[in-house]
């Protein structure tokens, strides 16, 4: 594949509400560092800007960042403020609420409702937004998500918020939700390999309602936040081979192909990276080729 003349509309867009994004988008959480969070060394701030920046030019009008995005020395909403500010008027930036972090670094006590509204304004701040575009709540392992839903769909009617998204829930949290105000999007993890019944179940549902599902650590495999898996599958690897293309590829090709309202926001603090996560986008697998990797997705727990 050239990577470098392939943009992020090479597989087409799709809508968050109102908004049209391209189906490739951008995960703002390694730009801090050379891991998620405090795992890893910070990142080199001109090098995080240049991807940013590199990310616009190449298509990317779709941004998922948090506040809790942050490393020792770097943080994802400011980097993305100080590359992007004063932003296009295409450009839509997806941030979540939820988790929490405390000055430190460490993970603290989740938000309760009477906190997220401070949550929502923290993320304003950061971007130097008045308004955010879509915003997530991050299940919590609560029960019920009705309670810190109606929060953000108050701060929606007041004009903070524009759109309102899930993450990390149950078919019920999502009706739960969608009881109370309307869902654009869901975030769970997923991905070859990374599966559960009720995400599968999640899947198929936002396919038949039209609501975008954007699957996080879709390329990282057993990875997840330290970074990209090594270990790949011999079938990977042969999809790989035969498109001469990169197993990380090959698994975003395979996550968007599972409809057209899967997005995918790969995220990385490498420029090279950058260019081969968007070039993903104009992978297309044979039906054979999907056959195989399907049976291997299923034999994951």
């Amino acid at each position: 594949m050239t990577y470098e003349t392939i943009t992020a509309d090479a597989a087409g867009t799709w809508t968050l509400g109102d908004l049209t994004v391209n189906r490739v988008g951008f995960g703002a959480m390694r730009l801090t560092g050379s891991a998620a969070f405090h795992l890893g060394s910070p990142s080199d701030r001109q090098r995080s800007l240049a991807v940013l920046r590199r990310a616009r030019e190449l298509g990317v009008n779709h941004i998922d960042t948090a506040a809790f995005y942050f490393s020792s020395l770097r943080s994802a909403n400011e980097l993305i403020n100080s590359a992007l500010s004063p932003y296009p008027d295409d450009l839509v930036i997806v941030t979540k609420v939820g988790p929490f972090r405390n000055y430190a670094g460490e993970w603290a006590t989740s938000a309760r409702p009477e906190d997220l509204r401070g949550h929502v304004e923290e993320n304003l701040r950061q971007l130097g937004r008045d308004h955010l575009d879509v915003v997530n709540l991050r299940r919590m392992r609560q029960d019920s998500i009705a309670e810190h839903f109606g929060v953000l769909a108050d701060l929606r009617e007041k004009g903070l918020i524009r759109h309102l998204g899930v993450s990390d829930v149950e078919p019920r949290h999502l009706a739960e939700a969608q009881a109370i105000a309307p869902v654009v999007c869901v975030q769970n993890r997923f991905g070859l390999g990374s599966r559960s019944p009720g995400t599968e179940e999640i899947l198929r549902i936002c396919g038949e309602q039209g609501i975008a599902f954007v699957p996080f650590f879709a390329s990282a495999g057993e990875g997840g936040p330290h970074g990209a898996t090594a270990g790949h599958d011999e079938e990977v690897l042969a999809v790989a081979r035969a498109h001469g293309a990169t197993p990380a590829q090959v698994r975003l090709a395979w996550t968007l192909a599972q409809g057209p309202h899967v997005l995918a926001i790969p995220g990385t603090g490498n420029p090279d990276h950058l260019t081969e996560n968007i070039a993903a986008g104009a992978l297309r697998l044979t039906d054979e080729e999907r056959d195989t990797l399907d049976s291997l997705h299923q034999k994951a727990g």
